[in-house]
């Protein structure tokens, strides 16, 4: 039976250019990735008409990338039907042989032209994003784990959750190091053999420069290093090994010299960096929490359009092993309640552009819950001010919770994705619970305020509106 993912996987593919124009398949939280051999290909209107489909990320419109935005639990069903339906063909003449040809250098082109930087946070997001999920649900259990305990319920079942929630984290190194052998080239299952001795407990017997490791120490940044260290050897022993010793030398050499490397230089380096990101991260809340937060949570938002934000899943993961939460993560989720107190402002100025509230009635409950892309691209972003006034509201929600940080009651996650309502599930703090979820809720509501204040009364003067076909 065809299901409606199904279905909606049907509809896109030839909205994309086809099979053959599809290079790479991925997804992340909300997001179908695709890789194309000619972006010039999809057509970007009717995709954004379709009824799954919430937005759409590219660089521009030849861009060899292309995200998708389907929301969370869709992506996930929708992405396997895409997949399935990319069965290789052999190109029917020498034509569609010249034109794959053609595209392929055109892809090789366009790579030529990436800046380092895009190139960069696009790796930093393919190593962490896959690990999303397990950080999601091993942090709300540890989150549920948490209200057992200071509740004092189901005593014998705690020690059993903590174990659960702890054994992704405690292993995380290796994830990370596998996700970037693979990234880079190089074997996975070595990347993460090398990583593993980060976490190995036995670290503990080594001495560096007369101080002890500890296990664990460098954390995820010393688990990417040692691996992009490893591809590096293994890559280098390919080239000069002969072909009847690669398979007993290569993998030899790259572990040894990669896990000595890391024992006696990559986790001490990584660790300082660690330590650094951790008291650096805690200092600006401490010092300049609400100017800290103005800045963050006014930011965001344009990070979140251009895709960039996946680029700080590294420093949260770091201070989520540090200390147990990332201070940071509220704050940020704070542009997303700005942008939706401005579309709440859109839907009651507007109230005679019928397809345009339409837009705001159907991806409202995905803001709510944490996911901006539909608000962003269908409503915002086209209307052009109310985005910055959006931005005004994450300024304002992120300002409330650090002007609280100044106080000492930090208000942490202790895990990376959601955002919105679905963040309260997983706040941590200094403070208890109860507060915790105080300032946080108190930090929505501001945004909500603000960006609905701002927009209502700034954002919509002079504004353009776009035509339904333009919205898509």
């Amino acid at each position: 039976m065809r299901t409606p993912d199904t279905l909606t996987a049907e509809a896109i593919l030839p909205l994309v250019g086809g099979p053959a124009n599809v290079t790479s398949v991925a997804h992340c939280m909300t997001r179908l990735r695709l890789g194309l051999r000619d972006g010039s290909l999809v057509r970007r209107d009717d995709l954004r008409a379709l009824p799954a489909v919430l937005g759409l990320v590219a660089d521009d419109d030849d861009t060899d990338q292309l995200q998708i935005v389907l929301g969370p639990g869709t992506v996930a069903r929708v992405t396997p039907e895409f997949e399935a339906l990319l069965t290789p063909t052999p190109a029917s003449n020498q034509a569609d042989q010249l034109a794959a040809k053609g595209a392929e250098l055109k892809k090789a082109q366009k790579h030529r032209n990436s800046t380092p930087l895009k190139l960069a946070l696009r790796r930093i997001a393919n190593i962490f994003v896959p690990l999303i999920p397990a950080l999601i649900g091993c942090g709300i259990i540890a989150g549920l784990n948490g209200l057992l305990l200071n509740l004092g319920w189901l005593p014998a079942l705690t020690p059993a959750l903590t174990a659960i929630a702890s054994g992704f984290m405690a292993l995380i190194a290796v994830f990370v190091g596998y996700n970037t052998a693979k990234e880079f080239g190089g074997t996975p299952i070595l990347g993460g053999a090398v990583a593993a001795v980060i976490v190995y407990a036995g670290v503990a017997k080594v001495t560096v420069a007369g101080m002890t490791l500890a296990p664990g120490q460098g954390g995820v940044l010393g688990a990417l290093a040692a691996a992009l260290l490893g591809t590096y050897v293994e890559k280098w022993c390919r080239g000069r090994v002969p072909a009847t010793l690669d398979v007993l030398v290569t993998p030899t050499v790259t572990v040894l010299v990669t896990g000595l490397v890391t024992l006696y230089a990559l986790m001490y380096a990584a660790g300082e960096l660690s330590s650094a990101i951790g008291t650096a991260a805690n200092w600006l809340l401490d010092h300049t929490g609400a100017f800290a937060g103005l800045i963050l949570g006014g930011l965001f938002l344009p990070l979140v359009m251009l895709g960039l934000h996946q680029a700080l899943i590294p420093i949260h993961t770091t201070l989520i092993e540090q200390q147990g939460y990332t201070v940071l993560l509220p704050i940020l989720a704070m542009a997303g309640a700005g942008q939706v107190g401005a579309a709440a402002a859109v839907y009651v100025r507007l109230r005679h552009d019928t397809s345009l509230r339409t837009t705001i009635r159907s991806a409202l409950p995905a803001g709510l819950l944490g996911v901006g892309e539909p608000l962003i691209y269908g409503v915002s972003l086209p209307l052009g001010r109310p985005f910055l006034t959006a931005c005004a509201g994450g300024a304002a929600g992120g300002a409330f919770v650090g002007f609280f940080a100044t106080l000492g009651d930090k208000v942490g996650a202790t895990a990376i994705g959601p955002s919105g309502w679905a963040l309260f599930p997983l706040l941590a703090g200094n403070r208890g619970l109860g507060t915790t979820a105080a300032i946080y809720g108190g930090g929505l509501l501001t945004g909500y305020a603000v960006g609905f204040l701002a927009t209502y009364f700034v954002g919509l003067h002079s504004v353009a509106l776009p035509s339904d076909a333009s919205r898509g």
